[in-house]
């Protein structure tokens, strides 16, 4: 059977977990490097990013002995059932533009197996490491799987509680681009609209017992949100820290010439 989810334990703690939105290195190296570092989970995209089914379920394997846990970003609620990609092998599933409470069940019962909800039964396969257990299996897979709703438009603000409050959610995941624009405020993450809206997600999480995630642009603003709540963060995506890292590369570099130059070497 698989291992316990160690993101989830952190969690139920109290405790804030880290890991990497990837839209880009869909390469089996990356769990690897990003467990390297410390980080408690990866998210793989598949609703911006070039991931499919095949190029997910090898990448989900190769997260097995890192302990990095392998989540996923789908595409949406409707394009297949949420079971397949944990069937694949992800160990949490996050699901965009979530609106509604009636959303929010809809995602829980296809993501559980009953009498939680009516998750299709398939065992010996990648998500019980091909080793089908006994009884206590759907308990433990109810349990041990991740669910993150992404809240990024004004109707899921409109109806957050409703959301939030969804039993056996464990995640709400602040879709901060998204809703600038949704709100008629494009990337102004400092407007009064938007940081109002920030508090009342936050009031939200806590007050219904669920962690609220975040992709911060950089150490400061992570550490800014995580002082304000929020405990499940993604350290910025893999292209933007690659390109960022290779700029403040490179313009030392030029930096550092220029400066020979001027002095004659």
């Amino acid at each position: 059977m698989p291992t316990r989810n160690p993101v989830k334990q952190k969690l139920r703690d109290g405790k804030c977990v880290f890991g990497q939105m990837i839209m880009e290195f869909y390469t089996p190296g990356i769990a690897q490097i990003l467990a390297s570092g410390g980080a408690d989970f990866i998210i793989y995209d598949m609703e911006h990013g070039r991931c499919d089914m095949s190029l997910a379920a090898g990448l989900f394997a190769s997260c097995k002995g890192t302990g990095v846990e392998p989540f996923v970003r789908v595409p949406d609620l409707a394009s297949y059932p949420l079971s397949r990609v944990l069937d694949l092998g992800a160990r949490g599933v996050m699901v965009p533009r979530v609106e509604t409470g009636e959303q929010a069940r809809e995602i829980m019962a296809q993501m559980k197996y009953a009498p939680q909800g009516r998750r299709g039964v398939a065992l010996g396969i990648a998500h019980d490491n091909f080793r089908p257990g006994g009884p206590e299996f759907f308990s433990q897979a109810n349990e041990d799987t991740v669910v993150i709703a992404l809240v990024e438009t004004s109707r899921g603000l409109e109806n957050l509680d409703e959301i939030v409050s969804t039993p056996g959610l464990d995640i709400a995941w602040m879709g901060h681009y998204d809703l600038t624009v949704s709100m008629g405020i494009p990337a102004q993450f400092q407007h009064p609209k938007f940081l109002k809206a920030m508090d009342r997600f936050l009031a939200s999480c806590q007050r219904n017992l669920v962690a609220a995630g975040f992709l911060p642009a950089n150490p400061q603003d992570a550490l800014h949100w995580i002082a304000k709540g929020f405990r499940a963060i993604s350290l910025g995506a893999d292209v933007y820290l690659y390109s960022q890292a290779f700029r403040n590369f490179y313009d030392s570099v030029v930096t550092g010439l220029a400066s020979e130059q001027a002095a004659g070497k």
